[in-house]
């Protein structure tokens, strides 16, 4: 960082050009632009591939709500597909049931970092033809059939927010191998320039500046090099809980058999004979930080009011799923005692 302060130069040098090369190596994707958000990088991918509004997008139900913000703050309308109760990930069944002509691209979540069924929807995808873009916004060095995350969408988004696996305060990332949509990208990106005109660049078309910072980049590509360590201790956590749990009725998001899952957030579903938030706060009495798993996008009160849609799967894990402490050093025979006291009394 001192040396970057000394080089006045805080923007565009050489730490965003070697996270996008270190980016590229990681994941192999052809194309890598850095972003100031998830949120910005999604809403870039919709106006890349031309969503207008009046134009239908699917979306996963079971994410946060930036996944259903972009396609309304475009005008369009968001079409709430319901997830799977065992992966958390948007349903096949669901989709293809609610594809129509209207459809003009379908956003699927990576939900809290599992990539399983992906590859799914991307078939449903291409026979329909549309465009599939992946908020991967937590799933950063997570897998399907080998083949990381970044390279199996049309379009595919990361957060660098700082709850992620790999942060840079705030930040984000967008992945592509086409090389149209990379086109537009980097003019649009860059406030519509592209090269020079005469003295000064050249604005071919006009654009927007969600650029990410030389410091930013620098967090960045520093902590990609131990990513895929962080993700098999993270693993091991997980499975620790899982088996201690088991016998108490929590389930763990399923993961499939080809896919590996960085473990961005590690979420049960609690048993039917527990509340949700009684056990949140009886964790936090204790010290101990847990949360919901996250939300089901229909049952906001803006989305649930406006379309009248809620998703019956989706709404079920908002209100069942409880995210665990999933870090180093973490004494996990405390929070499962916890957890388990909990239990016993309200079996009792």
């Amino acid at each position: 960082m001192k040396e970057i302060f000394a080089s006045g130069q805080l923007t565009r040098g050489y730490h965003v050009e070697k996270f996008c090369q270190s980016l590229h190596d990681y994941t192999g994707a052809k194309h890598v632009f850095l972003m100031t958000s998830a949120t910005t990088a999604l809403t870039m991918c919709l106006k890349a591939i031309d969503i207008q509004p009046g134009d239908k997008v699917a979306v996963s139900d079971f994410s946060y709500p930036a996944s259903a913000n972009v396609i309304e703050d475009l005008g369009a309308i968001p079409v709430f597909i319901d997830v799977d109760c065992d992966t958390f990930n948007m349903s096949v069944k669901d989709l293809e049931r609610k594809m129509s002509p209207e459809i003009k691209a379908v956003i699927f979540v990576d939900a809290l970092g599992n990539p399983s069924g992906i590859e799914k929807i991307k078939s449903v995808c291409e026979n329909f033809g549309v465009p599939l873009v992946e908020d991967a916004a937590c799933a950063i060095g997570s897998q399907i059939n080998s083949q990381k995350v970044g390279t199996i969408s049309d379009l595919t988004c990361f957060s660098f927010h700082p709850r992620k696996l790999l942060t840079t305060g705030e930040g984000g990332a967008i992945l592509t191998d086409n090389d149209a949509y990379a086109k537009w990208l980097s003019v649009k990106s860059n406030h519509g320039a592209s090269g020079m005109k005469g003295k000064g660049l050249d604005f071919i078309d006009y654009g927007y500046n969600y650029r990410m910072s030389e410091i930013q980049a620098l967090m960045g590509w520093k902590q990609l090099v131990k990513l895929d360590d962080i993700i098999i201790d993270r693993n091991l956590i997980a499975n620790s809980f899982e088996s201690k749990l088991k016998e108490y009725g929590f389930k763990k998001q399923h993961v499939a058999s080809n896919a590996i899952h960085n473990l961005q957030s590690l979420v049960f579903k609690v048993p039917h004979y527990i509340v949700r938030n009684e056990l949140i706060d009886h964790l936090n009495e204790q010290n101990i930080e847990s949360t919901i798993g996250t939300y089901c996008l229909s049952g906001c009160t803006y989305f649930r009011d406006k379309y009248h849609d809620v998703q019956p799967a989706a709404e079920f894990l908002g209100d069942h799923t409880i995210t665990l402490p999933c870090y180093d050093n973490l004494d996990i025979d405390r929070v499962v005692k916890c957890i388990v006291d909990f239990c016993k009394t309200n079996i009792q």
